[in-house]
């Protein structure tokens, strides 16, 4: 029973606003909290209502599964950290940071990365070769000192992210998981509908190596700036372009494409950067100790919302991809008549029967009112019934992307929504 109130937009929690508010800049942010899926607690921080939850929830579906497809195994690790990890690893004064200090003058770190946990943690756990090679990811609440939080859900001080690690006896077995990495990541943006948008870019390698790899996604709205190589089909970030002669770094081609574009995720090999301080080794075949390889994979659910939500978009409001619409259908009823409530209530029980994801507006408004409500929350295909629409026996479905409008025989939309 709890779950057909949920269903039914009379009873949802988070309702629709006419206007974007005043201080959100970002069109992500402006959608998201007008269409009732985020609401905003402070700069960065937001809260995600039900329809927002719904839409999370199914990419780090996708996530999970192609996460798992790979050999990732989830756990769970702490969002406070110790003071003494961050110390081993000469990162505890960096500025993204936030730390705790309670009253008995202990110092804590929240989260913004897990390297510090989970390298300790692999330790205690794995000694010989034979564990190897292994992989652990979480989906986790992370937090940053970030002092440039204007742009919605795409830069937050608190925000979700996927961080994956990987850990091998050698280099050459975690160059090959990373170039598995990368395919399983294309095949997440492929279900959420934006790999056609998104470039591996190539990004600086820090400490680590010469080159780790970011997953761009293009858009104007974007904060990075990419170079697009047009023959092969890579990028390079601006930070590269700046500091050496702008080409390719695959097939040296100088003609580059530049554009706008949201960091969708990032992978690092991180070699032994964090094994060596905390002096996790493992012994090989001979007994012999040798240092463990890491790589790292971070991708943020939580930003892949905010960049579906600012690229899939018209005037009226946000157009979601299948896969991750909080429904896949929304059912409007106009009028009160005895008949139009009698369909409408067995369609809605249809839909369920059928286990399909219905959003059953019911609320005693206008259908001007309801239609625009229908296309700022972005429901895939919206039904309509309405005396007009039972005058002809007749359901009226309208496809949210293409705007195409048909009536369907009542008595068949069942199969019609099957195979739609």
């Amino acid at each position: 029973m709890t779950t057909l109130i949920f269903m039914r937009q009379s009873k949802l929690f988070g309702k629709t606003i006419r206007e974007a508010p005043k201080d959100e800049q970002s069109r992500n942010a402006q959608l998201l909290m007008r269409g009732g899926f985020v609401d905003k607690t402070m700069a960065g921080v937001y809260t995600y209502l039900p329809l927002g939850l719904r839409v999370l929830r199914k990419i780090e579906n996708i996530i999970r599964e192609e996460v798992d497809a790979i050999g990732g195994q989830e756990i769970l690790m702490p969002a406070l950290q110790n003071k003494k990890d961050w110390q081993a690893t000469k990162r505890w004064e960096i500025e993204v940071m936030m730390k705790i200090k309670t009253s008995y003058d202990k110092e804590y770190g929240l989260g913004w990365t897990h390297e510090e946990v989970v390298t300790p943690l692999a330790k205690r756990h794995i000694k010989s070769y034979k564990d190897f090679p292994f992989y652990l990811y979480q989906i986790q609440t992370k937090f940053r000192n970030e002092p440039r939080a204007k742009s919605g859900l795409l830069r937050g001080r608190e925000f979700l992210m996927k961080d994956l690690y990987s850990f091998h006896t050698d280099e050459e077995d975690l160059n090959r998981y990373y170039e598995i990495v990368k395919n399983a990541y294309f095949k997440i943006f492929d279900r959420i509908k934006i790999k056609n948008k998104t470039y591996l870019t190539y990004a600086s390698g820090g400490d680590f190596s010469k080159y780790s790899h970011e997953f761009q996604t293009i858009t104007p709205a974007g904060e990075d700036t990419i170079y697009i190589c047009e023959k092969c089909g890579v990028a390079v970030n601006e930070e590269i372009v700046k500091n050496n002669q702008p080409e390719c770094p695959e097939c040296q081609n100088k003609k580059l494409k530049k554009e706008k574009a949201i960091e969708a995720g990032n992978i690092f090999k991180l070699k032994d950067r964090f094994s060596q301080p905390f002096g996790f080794k493992y012994l090989n075949q001979s007994g012999q100790e040798q240092p463990v390889m890491m790589g790292c994979y971070g991708l943020g659910p939580s930003r892949l919302l905010g960049t579906v939500a600012e690229i899939f978009n018209d005037e009226n409001g946000i157009i979601w991809p299948e896969s991750i619409a909080p429904f896949q259908i929304h059912l409007i009823k106009i009028g009160d008549s005895e008949e139009v409530n009698k369909q409408t209530e067995e369609i809605y029980q249809s839909c369920l029967n059928k286990n399909l994801e219905v959003l059953f507006d019911d609320r005693n408004e206008s259908a001007g009112v309801k239609f625009k409500d229908a296309d700022l929350i972005g429901i895939p295909l919206r039904m309509v019934v309405s005396e007009k629409t039972l005058s002809k026996n007749c359901v009226e479905v309208k496809k949210r992307k293409s705007g195409e409008v048909e009536m369907v025989e009542a008595d068949k939309i069942g199969d019609y929504l099957l195979t739609n």
